[in-house]
């Protein structure tokens, strides 16, 4: 602020900062002091018309140096009325540029972005320093020249096509690219800004690029999406093998060069993991090895071939220690982790870790990772991915192992409840075959049997429970272990299945009361039960529910049995019915469970007519048979049990069968007992003559004594030979300890003793008292 006369009364601290004076120096001393030169002519009239001006100006500072600067002198009036002039000085438009161009210069150099300005014609203007050591040269190098001019290659194309977008339509662009620029030693992440630069007017007059390093974002980004694939892709089967195979596919290339999965044998063997510090060498088995390098042998350890690892040798001490291990050349450990490579790919391993497998507290292998040639090798942070990745699969390794055990463990107890073998018999040759269901679904309740009956004859068997697992398994065993106890009673088809049927709901209210009253609780199941006679060649079938078995003549020709459909077993309330047939000899008696014909196609009708197909002038061995049913009709894994069992009859010559038709009188005893004799000495077993005449004496005796007529005894030559009397009386006998001073009481006892084994059938016309003696030579 100066008087009318250009005497300054006034001094900010503005000005101070400006021109270096303070107030006291310059306040009271004429304006005209602080010029670096004359007043333009412009502003000297102004001050003599009083009126406004501004002018850019040089004063002096009190260094003695000049500054320029725009001043603006605005005439005013004071309070007690007299004229003034208020000054005010900014820096000059010079300076601004100077200072500008010095600013600009600086963030083009010390800028840490690399930053590029292109001109109208796509060509390169300036280039900050960051941006040109990252491309490897100098800026006078490139300028004039377009991006793909100095950098070729697809990722720069595609800038260079954003930035001849900006300039032709003015729209910013944006890109990320993944590459290794030449002034770099290994690729980089970066996100490219493309924005145009606009004139006043309007038009796009050059573009400026931007672009970030966003290296370390990227890798997490890529270390999450690896942890996600692997997430999706471990585990995806319940097979310990194939588990680790897919850490290391899951790994490689993405991850590391090598990789390599060596498991324990108890983990292999589905053994349940030791506790304790692992004792002795540990024996490791490689079972994955995946490469990316070209050429490499995928594995140093052929299949079925298992390492022993001393106590001193990096794999165990990874396992006991618990914790990766990383190495470089150089480190103590490194030439042993790379000799456990297959040296196909340990040539040139510039670095390499080892993660042990560990779930639950139990160690279960080790996984070994290498990197080779690549401008990264592993550091502290892959150590913690690497980690994340094993940690995972090692639980995946563990649920498989333990899946395998159990599973294991309950093939076992289903294959155990079935017969190890089947028995050989006169009425049929059989042969079986159990397949358990795929592994996602466990084992069912199917079941199949060949039960010896009394005079000869067989009872074939075959059953499904509903459901799956333990709890079928456990079901199916109670059925069979009834089927074989109300066999054992020689009851008919329909009466047997009557009964069972009786069991399987008893024991659905007993289930349903220990669970309270839960749906599971319920048992359901289908059985098929035929009883063959090999000297009548007759054939008793009934079934609950279950699929009609299949019958192959001996000319080839395929049937099903139309054997009436009972109920379910568990139902209750509905009969069952037996359908009898005469079956030549060498018939092919056919039954088996739904898994085998819903394996194909899902559709029963085509799955019979496939079977027919299948069965149709089988003339092979039975092994063969079972073994064509199941290539034929198993299309893949069966989701369902598959229990197939084959029969082929025989026929008992009528030679090998002598039928007496006795008188109810006492003196008839001696006279069939000499019958009996001569019939054995016929048949050349003399040495069982003394036996059978007793068999025969007791059998007679309590028939003739207890029974009524008609009485008939038939001789049976058999694998045993078969002692049988049959009278009309439903009475049957019991055995009993005979008291020292009873008169009777001993007969049954004795018969007993003498035979293998005996028993008692009812039948619609009365009963049969059966025995059956062993031989010691076979039938000829």
């Amino acid at each position: 602020m100066s008087d009318e006369h250009g005497v300054l009364t006034e001094w900010s601290t503005g000005a101070e900062r400006l021109l270096g004076y303070s107030s006291a120096e310059v306040v009271g001393h004429s304006a005209t002091n602080l010029l670096s030169g004359r007043l333009p002519g412009e502003a000297r009239q102004a001050l003599r018309t009083r009126s406004s001006w501004s002018s850019e100006i040089e004063l002096r500072h009190r260094n003695g140096s000049s500054v320029t600067v725009e001043l603006l002198a605005v005439p005013t009036t004071g309070d007690d009325g007299t004229q003034r002039w208020s000054l005010v000085a900014a820096p000059g438009v010079k300076r601004c540029r100077r200072e500008a161009e010095v600013l600009t210069e600086w963030a083009f150099e010390q800028s840490v972005f690399s930053t590029a300005i292109y001109d109208a014609d796509g060509r390169l203007l300036r280039i900050s320093d960051a941006g040109a050591r990252v491309i490897g040269v100098r800026e006078d190098e490139v300028r004039g020249l377009r991006l793909t001019e100095f950098l070729p290659g697809p990722p720069y194309t595609e800038v260079e096509e954003l930035i001849f977008t900006a300039l032709g339509a003015g729209e910013p662009g944006k890109k990320q690219i993944f590459v290794r620029a030449p002034g770099e030693s290994r690729p980089h992440a970066w996100t490219v800004f493309v924005w145009p630069l606009k004139g006043a007017s309007g038009p796009v007059q050059g573009v400026w690029v931007c672009s970030l390093d966003i290296t370390n974002e990227y890798q997490a980004r890529e270390r999450l999406a690896l942890l996600d694939r692997a997430g999706a892709r471990i585990g995806t089967t319940l097979n310990v093998e194939h588990t680790a195979r897919e850490l290391a596919e899951v790994t490689v290339p993405e991850f590391a060069d090598v990789a390599c999965i060596d498991l324990l044998e108890s983990v292999l063997r589905s053994e349940e993991p030791a506790d304790g510090p692992l004792p002795g060498d540990v024996m490791l088995r490689r079972v994955a090895c995946e490469t990316g390098i070209e050429g490499a042998v995928p594995s140093v350890v052929t299949p079925g071939q298992v390492q022993a690892c001393a106590d001193a040798s990096p794999s165990r001490r990874c396992l006991a220690s618990g914790a990766p291990v990383l190495v470089r050349p150089g480190d103590a450990d490194f030439d042993g982790w790379v000799a456990q490579l297959p040296p196909s790919v340990a040539q040139g391993i510039d670095s390499l870790m080892a993660v042990p497998l560990h779930a639950r507290g139990h160690p279960l292998g080790v996984a070994v990772f290498a990197r080779r040639g690549r401008p990264d090798p592993f550091a502290e942070d892959d150590l913690l991915l690497a980690g994340e990745l094993v940690a995972r699969a090692a639980v995946c390794v563990d649920n498989a192992r333990r899946y395998t055990h159990e599973r294991a463990t309950a093939v076992a107890l289903q294959r155990s409840l079935l017969p190890h073998r089947m028995p050989s018999h006169a009425a049929v040759e059989a042969a079986s075959r159990y397949l358990p269901a795929d592994s996602r679904v466990g084992v069912g309740g199917d079941w199949f049997d060949v039960i010896p009956l009394s005079g000869a004859r067989v009872a074939l068997v075959v059953g499904d429970v509903v459901g799956h697992g333990i709890h079928a398994s456990a079901s199916m065993a109670g059925l069979r272990t009834a089927v074989r106890t109300l066999a054992d009673v020689d009851l008919s088809p329909d009466e047997l299945l009557t009964q069972l049927d009786d069991l399987v709901i008893s024991r659905s209210a007993d289930a349903e009361l220990d669970k309270g009253g839960d749906v599971s609780s319920e048992i359901g199941a289908t059985c098929l039960y035929a009883v063959y006679d090999p000297i009548s060649r007759r054939c008793s079938l009934a079934r609950a529910g279950h699929l009609q078995p299949a019958v192959v003549s001996p000319d080839g020709s395929v049937d099903f049995l139309d054997v009436p459909t009972g109920p379910p077993l568990g139902l209750g309330g509905l009969p069952f019915e037996t359908t009898e047939l005469e079956l030549p000899e060498g018939s092919l008696l056919v039954l088996f469970t739904d898994g085998l014909i819903e394996s194909y196609d899902r559709d029963i009708d085509l799955g019979l007519n496939r079977l027919r197909h299948v069965l149709a002038g089988s003339t092979e061995s039975l092994e063969t048979i079972c073994d064509n049913v199941l290539d034929n009709m198993l299309i893949e894994r069966p989701v369902d049990d598959v229990a197939l069992l084959i029969a082929r009859t025989r026929a008992l010559s009528a030679d090998r069968v002598a039928v007496w038709e006795l008188p109810a009188d006492p003196a008839a005893v001696g006279k069939v007992r000499k019958q009996a004799a001569a019939q054995l000495v016929a048949w050349g077993l003399e040495e069982a003559v003394f036996v059978i005449e007793l068999v025969v004496s007791e059998l007679v005796t309590n028939a003739i004594r207890y029974g009524y007529a008609p009485i008939v005894l038939r001789l049976i030559h058999d694998q045993a030979l078969i002692c049988e009397v049959s009278d009309a009386s439903t009475t049957s006998p019991h055995l009993r300890r005979a008291r020292t001073f009873d008169e009777g009481g001993r007969g049954l006892f004795l018969v007993a003793q003498l035979s293998q084994r005996w028993g008692t059938r009812h039948t619609t016309t009365g009963k049969t008292i059966w025995a059956e003696c062993a031989l010691e030579s076979s039938p000829k």
